[in-house]
């Protein structure tokens, strides 16, 4: 015979589900989802040209002086040499990172947006200080992946797996090497985002009424959907490349 749950397990396994219903309504939570979601599909798709990119970026600073070397010849070299697949190298370094790192930025753009302009729209520069307070805290938290991820990127170091790396990091060059670069990477990508943020605004409020396609809609249209993909899939591509 199977036996019932008691009134308070069912009260309790109830009130469990309501709250985990109320944890997953939250707009911030919802941000935080649909930015991994979105960090994930550009992190698989344009891996291979962030490769090349940091390829071409550590050949620089090596061979000063020599022949230029341009990114398709820097692409062959790695397909003939680590096959098709070493162009994701460092594939999961890049997930670690943009993951969790592009749902950081727009669960604290949402927070920042609703905290101080529930009411309003933000002004030009007002969204230039929004995007680049939401970047920096992004860029803060998940920089020792992004120093890890550049090393995988390179060739140059033998990690097997993140966390090993940043433990190695870690003992080997102490917890400032963890942050190396900070002061440079906030420089790049705090503008780029306010600027991103500022124009993306600017350019929604010059659209014709019911068409806009403004981020973190609840009900986002075909239209808005049409527009928001591949603009925060370029805006994902450019700043955490």
């Amino acid at each position: 015979m199977i036996q019932q749950p008691s009134p308070a397990v069912q009260d309790s396994q109830l009130s469990l589900l309501h709250n985990m219903e109320l944890l997953l309504a939250h707009p911030a939570l919802k941000a935080f989802m649909c930015g991994s979601l979105s960090g994930t599909c550009s992190t698989l798709l344009f891996q291979p040209l962030d490769l090349v990119k940091t390829r071409l970026q550590t050949y620089s600073s090596l061979q000063q002086g020599s022949s230029r070397v341009g990114m398709v010849a820097v692409f062959l070299s790695v397909v003939r040499t680590e096959k098709l697949l070493g162009l994701w190298k460092g594939v999961s370094p890049s997930c670690v990172r943009c993951i969790p790192g592009v749902g950081i930025y727009f669960s604290t753009f949402f927070s920042l947006k609703q905290h101080f302009f529930s009411e309003r729209a933000p002004s030009a520069l007002e969204a230039v200080l929004l995007g680049a307070g939401a970047r920096s805290v992004a860029g803060v938290c998940m920089l020792p992946v992004t120093v890890v991820k550049t090393r995988f990127e390179s060739g140059r170091y033998g990690y097997v797996s993140v966390l090993g790396a940043l433990r190695t990091m870690y003992l080997s060059e102490g917890p400032r090497s963890l942050f190396s670069g900070l002061t440079a990477t906030l420089l790049r990508d705090a503008p780029f985002s306010g600027i991103y943020v500022m124009f993306y605004s600017q350019a929604k409020k010059a659209l014709p009424p019911g068409t806009d396609p403004g981020p973190l809609s609840p009900e986002p249209s075909s239209l808005r959907l049409s527009v928001r993909g591949p603009v925060e899939s370029f805006y994902v591509l450019l700043c955490y490349g």
